[in-house]
């Protein structure tokens, strides 16, 4: 009944719009005025914009399937899996995050204290997972991230555990 690529696009940013319906049923609250539905609107509409801000940020780390590999996020460790390439990596022990070009495919770049590199192709099967993990990483930058995702370019590290300790002190 519903087309396939409207339900994929719908599917996508559901979500975002789930945040948009909740700012609504906040401003609709806010206006039946009164010591109870105002404040209650107001911080429904207050935690509706900080969903929905994240919730665009994690749409943009959405991409097609398009690169070989399945991508597993499990209790603090990253996993790739893939045809010629893969490994773990505990986010604990990571040091470095970069989003680099590795044969003309844009790969997350993770390399832990001891040197190992894990390369994960930013479209591979399950790559959208990273956002939630990458988050749990000290200090940093979501936006900086998704940004430089956008860009399509390679970029310096977005993040080191070094900075991470630097900006805590």
């Amino acid at each position: 009944m519903i087309r396939p690529e409207v339900r994929a696009l719908a599917r996508r940013w559901r979500e975002v719009i789930a945040a948009a319906i909740l700012a609504a049923f906040g401003f609709w609250s806010m206006s039946g005025g009164g010591y109870v539905l105002l404040p209650l609107g107001i911080a429904m509409t207050s935690v509706a914009a900080g969903w929905g801000l994240i919730a665009l940020r994690r749409v943009r780390f959405l991409r097609g399937v398009d690169a070989p590999g399945l991508v597993e996020v499990d209790e603090g460790q990253v996993g790739c899996f893939g045809p010629t390439f893969g490994g773990f990596v505990a986010l604990a022990d990571l040091s470095e995050l970069r989003l680099a070009e590795h044969f003309g495919a844009r790969a997350w770049r993770l390399k832990t204290a001891d040197g190992q590199v894990l390369l994960i192709p930013v479209d591979a099967a399950g790559a959208d997972r990273l956002f939630d993990a990458f988050a749990a990483l000290p200090g940093i930058d979501m936006a900086a991230l998704a940004a430089a995702l956008d860009h399509g370019q390679p970029t310096l590290p977005l993040w080191t555990r070094r900075a991470a300790r630097l900006s805590r002190m």
